[in-house]
C-alpha cells in the first residue's frame, strides 16, 4: 500500500493511459466498420483493427503533439519567463543557472546522482536528459505518424481508385500536416493559457498553483 500510495500519480495516469487507450481501440474499431459497411465492405475483427495503419496513425498523432509540447515547455521554460506564473522560473533565474544552483560537479552531494558527480560528457548528457529522451520520443512518433498515415492515406486512394503515393510524397500533403497541426495548435493553446491563468486562480493543494493566499506578483512560487 505505500507503494501505491508513494507512486499513486504515475500509477494512476498510468491506469487512465490504459484504460482509454482500450476504450478507443473498441469505439474507433466500430467507427472503422460502420465504414467498412457504408461503402459495401467486410468488416473487420478487432484484432487486425489494432494492428492496422488506421488505429496506428490515430494514436501516434496524438502521441507527437504530447511529446513535442512537453519537449517545448521543458526547453522553453529554461529561457522565457512569465511574471507572476508558477510555471515560470523566477525572473533572475533565466537560463542554464550555475554549477552551484543545480548542484552538479563539485557542489554535488553525496546523494546526487552519479552523473551529476562526476563531471564532463556525462554530466552534460544528464543535465540535458530529460529533454533529449522526450524530444526522441517525440521525433519517433512523429515518424511512425507519417509511416502508418502514408499506408491509411493510400488505402484511401486505392478505394478512390487512384495512384499510391510515396513516404516523402505523403509529407507534403495536406492530409498529414491537417493531423499534425490541429494537434500542435491546442497543445499550445494549453500550455499557453495554463501559464497565464495560474497566474490569477488558484488550486489549493496542487503543485501547478500557487499557494492560496500568495500575492499575483509572484513568481516561480509553487503551492
Amino acid at each position: 500500500m505505500r507503494f501505491i500510495r508513494n507512486n499513486s500519480l504515475g500509477l494512476g495516469f498510468g491506469a487512465l493511459f490504459l484504460g482509454t487507450l482500450v476504450g478507443q481501440a473498441l469505439v474507433g474499431h466500430a467507427d472503422f466498420n460502420q465504414d467498412q459497411l457504408a461503402h459495401h465492405s467486410d468488416p473487420i475483427g478487432l484484432w487486425r483493427y489494432v494492428t492496422s495503419s488506421s488505429f496506428g496513425v490515430d494514436v501516434l498523432e496524438n502521441w507527437q503533439s504530447e511529446y513535442l509540447q512537453f519537449t517545448l515547455y521543458i526547453v522553453g521554460t529554461v529561457w522565457l519567463l512569465q511574471k507572476g506564473s508558477p510555471e515560470s522560473k523566477e525572473l533572475d533565474k533565466a537560463g542554464g543557472e550555475s554549477d552551484e544552483d543545480q548542484r552538479v560537479g563539485e557542489h554535488a552531494t553525496a546523494d546526487s546522482p552519479k552523473w551529476a558527480r562526476v563531471g564532463g560528457l556525462r554530466t552534460l548528457v544528464f543535465s540535458n536528459s530529460l529533454l533529449l529522451v522526450m524530444g526522441t520520443i517525440f521525433l519517433l512518433s512523429w515518424l511512425g505518424q507519417s509511416i502508418t498515415g502514408r499506408v491509411a492515406y493510400n488505402a484511401e486512394q486505392l478505394d478512390h481508385q487512384q495512384a499510391a503515393i510515396s513516404w516523402a510524397d505523403y509529407l507534403t500533403q495536406p492530409d498529414f500536416w491537417n493531423r499534425t497541426l490541429q494537434n500542435w495548435q491546442s497543445e499550445f493553446l494549453a500550455i499557453g493559457s495554463m501559464a497565464v491563468l495560474a497566474i490569477y486562480l488558484r488550486q489549493r493543494g496542487s503543485p501547478e498553483s500557487k499557494p492560496v493566499g500568495a500575492p499575483h506578483s509572484a513568481t516561480g512560487v509553487e503551492g
